[in-house]
């Protein structure tokens, strides 16, 4: 039975979040920034100190990741079938593609080497917005094209030559996680020299205490959001809509089935998950989701939404 997906249909955004906890113990160890550290603030409703557990840029990656099977290099099997840019070394083994690159289809692997077929295409394609105001619509019609999945994770192609590095679109799925209550469990240790502990620690011989800060939290919680308005502004018609539904419902309960071990100490189990907005919809399974997709590409595929090919390949060369 296809997913019913009418509760959504007049929604702007579907707001999902997700109740967590360590999957052993009470400690978590939670992201941190150059300079900065973990990122610490004051609960807005005076509960104490909060602490940012995952970023949007490393939940975005995350939700990419669970789309990609490494072993087959290619997507994942429900997947299968959805337009993607694969890049090659020169002895024509897989090196990275747009669902895994930190700029995806904006890789300097894709659009900085000398084997410049995906380049040339864009510039070919969106040659009418180097002047003027940028057509988000026609963008997102020809992203479509090379990785469905830039429209949902946002891109900037930020080259000069393509309408003057103007040409981007934001995040249509976002996603962080956050802990209120949040205290350091502060902790340490030694790394013992049994042989020579007085050694030359700089050469790394000799014993070596260190400090370390995991946290404890009374309640962690992994917030989603869909951006359903900006999805339908596309414009793309209603079976490119549904799928990008779909894939963006497929990377959230993927994620929080199997993908919650974010660091070696921060490995998270779900308590409970909850649709937030609009609240009459109900989050599907993970079989539900894995049994629509399939038929759901190939009903874009059969409108020629993604062009003549679905894997674009290119050569990196310095």
């Amino acid at each position: 039975m296809p997913l019913d997906l009418s509760a959504l249909k007049n929604a702007p955004r579907l707001l999902v979040e997700a109740d967590l906890k360590p999957v052993q113990g009470t400690r978590f160890q939670p992201t941190g920034f150059p300079n900065l550290g973990h990122a610490v603030y004051e609960s807005p409703n005076g509960g104490g100190k909060m602490i940012l557990v995952e970023s949007a840029q490393s939940m975005a990656n995350r939700l990419e990741a669970v789309c990609w099977d490494e072993r087959a290099d290619d997507w994942v099997a429900p997947l299968r079938g959805l337009p993607v840019v694969k890049v090659l070394d020169e002895a024509g083994a897989p090196l990275t593609n747009s669902v895994l690159e930190a700029h995806r289809l904006n890789s300097p692997y894709i659009l900085e080497g000398k084997d410049r077929r995906v380049l040339d295409v864009l510039k070919t394609r969106l040659a009418a917005m180097s002047q003027g105001r940028v057509d988000l619509r026609e963008l997102a019609r020809v992203l479509l094209e090379f990785d469905v999945n830039a429209l949902l994770h946002g891109v900037f192609l930020a080259k000069s030559d393509l309408a003057g590095g103007r040409l981007r679109l934001p995040r249509a799925l976002s996603a962080f996680i956050e802990a209120d209550g949040a205290q350091v469990a502060a902790s340490g240790g030694v790394k013992n020299d049994s042989v020579d502990p007085s050694g030359d620690t700089a050469k790394g011989f000799g014993n070596v205490p260190f400090a370390r800060d995991e946290w404890t939290a009374a309640k962690i919680v992994a917030y989603f959001n869909i951006d359903l308005r900006q999805i339908r502004a596309f414009d793309l018609g209603d079976a490119v809509e549904r799928l990008l539904i779909t894939l963006a419902l497929f990377k959230i309960v993927t994620l929080l089935s199997d993908g919650l071990r974010l660091r070696t100490a921060c490995d998270l189990d779900v308590i409970a998950v909850r649709v937030v907005r609009p609240n009459d919809f109900v989050l599907p399974d993970a079989s539900a989701l894995q049994a629509e997709l399939p038929a759901s590409i190939e009903a874009v595929a059969e409108t020629g939404a993604f062009g003549t090919e679905r894997t674009h390949t290119v050569t990196y060369r310095k």
